[in-house]
C-alpha cells in the first residue's frame, strides 16, 4: 500500500467515527428528553422538538419542488463548478444559487416563513419602528433589560446589545421597515456568507481548499436558520470582516494594510455590539493573522473595534455594564429552568442540525490534518470549534443555538474540504437532505 493510499485510509476511518459520534450525539439530544420525561425547556408555550427551538410540522409547499431541484443540481454538479469556473464566475454562481436556496427553503413556509420573524414583538423590528431617538435609546438601554423595569426590553433586545435593533432601524429609516421588505434585505445579506468565508480563504492562499469547500457552504443546512434571522446578518458581517482582516494581513502596501484594518475593526466591532457572544470571534481573527504569518494589522483593527465601543459607551451603552445585567436577566428567566444536564451537549445536537452531521466528520479530519497544504482550514476550523466549546461551557447559550452559532457554521464548515474525494458527493447530499428535512419537518421559529 502506497503512503497516499494508507493516508487516505487513515482519513476515511478518521471521518467515519467522526460522523458515528456526531450522528450519535444528534439522535439522543432528540431521543433522550421523551424517553426520559424530561422537560428541558426548547419551547414553553407548545410541545417543543428538542434540540431545536421548534415543533414538529410536516407540511410541503410549491417552493419544495424549488428546494429539491436546486439540491439535487448541487449535488450532481457543485463540485465540478466549484472547481471549473473562473474565481469571479463562482463568487457570482456562490451567491445567486446561495439566495435561492436561502430563499426556496423559507418559502416552504409561503411568505410567513419570511416574515414571520419580522412581526414577532419578541425580534426587533416592531420595536425598531418605534425608536424616534436613537441617542435616547442607547442611553437608557442598560437600565431597560431587566424584568423588573416597567419598560423592560423584548426578549431579543434585552438579550443583545443594541447594534442588533439599529441594524433594523436603519432598515426602517431607509424604506426597508415592511416585514416582507426587512426579512428579503437579511436574506440577501445572508446570502453573502459563502462569498466572504471563501475570500477570507483565497487570501490566505488556500483557493483550492476553498473551491472544494465552495458547494458545502453554499448548500449548508444553515440556510434553514439564516433566513430569517438577525444571527445571519451578525454571521455575513462576521465573515466579512474576517475576510477584510485577511485581506489587510496578506498585502504589501500600507493603504491595504491600514484600510483593510480598519474595515475590520468596524465590522468585528459591530459585531460585539450585536451579540454578546460575539468578542469570541476574537480567537478566529487571531487565527486569521497567524496563518496570514502578519500581526501588523493587529493594533489597527483592534483599536477601530475599541472605537466602535467606546462610541457606543460615549452614548450611553457600556458593553461592560451591560452584559452583567444582562447575565442577571437570563438566570432570572428562561435559563434557570433549561437543565445544564442536557443542554451542555443537547446544544451540540442543535449545532448538527444547524450545521449537518458531516460537520462530525469534517473536525475529525481537521483535528489531524494540519500539513502545509490542509492547515488554513484545519487551524480556522478548529479555532471555530473551540469557540463553540466556551460558548457551550459559558452556559449563556442554552438552547436556540442552531442560529446563536450561525457567524462560526461556516468556519466550521470549511473542514468538509478535508474530506476524502469519495466522501464529498454523498457528504453533500447527506447535507441538502438535512436542510430539506428540518425545513418540511420542523417549525423552527426563525
Amino acid at each position: 500500500m502506497s503512503v497516499a493510499t494508507e493516508d487516505g485510509a487513515r482519513t476515511g476511518r478518521r471521518a467515519t467515527v467522526g460522523l458515528a459520534v456526531a450522528l450519535i450525539v444528534l439522535a439522543a439530544s432528540f431521543a433522550v428528553p421523551p424517553l426520559l420525561g424530561w422537560d428541558v425547556d426548547a419551547r414553553s408555550d407548545m410541545l417543543g422538538l428538542p434540540p431545536t427551538h421548534g415543533y414538529l410540522d410536516a407540511k410541503v409547499a410549491p417552493a419544495s419542488v424549488l428546494a429539491v431541484l436546486i439540491a439535487l443540481g448541487g449535488v450532481w454538479r457543485g463540485e465540478v463548478l466549484a472547481r471549473t469556473l473562473s474565481w469571479r464566475a463562482l463568487m457570482l454562481v456562490s451567491y445567486v444559487v446561495g439566495l435561492a436556496w436561502l430563499l426556496a427553503l423559507a418559502l416552504v413556509d409561503g411568505e410567513s416563513g419570511l416574515t414571520r420573524v419580522m412581526s414577532n414583538p419578541d425580534e426587533y423590528l416592531v420595536t425598531a419602528r418605534q425608536v424616534p431617538d436613537i441617542p435616547a435609546m442607547l442611553a437608557g438601554y442598560v437600565e431597560r433589560i431587566p424584568r423588573s423595569h416597567p419598560d423592560n426590553w423584548p426578549i431579543h433586545l434585552a438579550g443583545h446589545p443594541p447594534g442588533a435593533v439599529l441594524f433594523h432601524v436603519a432598515l426602517v429609516r431607509i424604506g426597508l421597515g415592511g416585514d416582507l421588505a426587512a426579512a428579503l434585505a437579511v436574506v440577501v445579506i445572508a446570502a453573502s456568507v459563502p462569498v466572504a468565508t471563501m475570500s477570507a480563504l483565497r487570501f490566505l492562499d488556500a483557493e483550492r481548499l476553498a473551491r472544494r469547500a465552495a458547494p458545502f457552504l453554499v448548500l449548508s443546512p444553515a440556510a434553514v436558520f439564516l433566513a430569517v434571522s438577525a444571527d445571519a446578518v451578525f454571521a455575513a458581517v462576521a465573515a466579512w470582516g474576517l475576510a477584510a482582516l485577511a485581506w489587510s494581513a496578506t498585502g504589501s502596501g500600507r493603504t491595504r494594510l491600514v484600510g483593510g484594518g480598519v474595515v475590520a475593526g468596524l465590522l468585528l466591532g459591530w459585531c460585539v455590539l450585536s451579540s454578546y457572544g460575539l468578542p469570541l470571534l476574537g480567537l478566529l481573527a487571531l487565527t486569521v493573522l497567524h496563518l496570514a504569518r502578519s500581526w501588523w494589522p493587529l493594533p489597527v483593527a483592534a483599536l477601530t473595534a475599541l472605537g466602535v465601543v467606546l462610541a457606543f459607551a460615549a452614548f450611553g451603552f457600556a458593553w461592560w455594564e451591560a452584559y452583567p445585567v444582562l447575565v442577571d436577566r437570563y438566570w432570572d428567566g428562561i435559563a434557570a429552568t433549561r437543565p445544564a444536564a442536557y443542554w451542555m451537549w443537547g446544544n451540540l445536537g442543535a449545532l448538527l442540525v444547524s450545521g449537518g452531521p458531516l460537520l462530525g466528520a469534517g473536525v475529525a479530519v481537521a483535528a489531524t490534518r494540519h500539513g502545509a497544504r490542509t492547515r488554513t482550514v484545519a487551524w480556522l476550523a478548529g479555532a471555530a470549534a473551540v469557540t463553540i466549546v466556551v460558548a457551550d461551557l459559558s452556559r449563556m447559550s442554552k438552547a436556540e443555538v442552531e442560529r446563536i452559532w450561525l457567524p462560526f457554521v461556516p468556519w466550521l464548515t470549511l473542514s468538509l474540504a478535508l474530506l476524502p474525494r469519495g466522501w464529498r458527493r454523498w457528504g453533500l447530499a447527506l447535507q441538502v437532505t438535512t436542510a430539506v428535512l428540518v425545513q418540511h419537518l420542523v417549525y423552527t421559529s426563525w
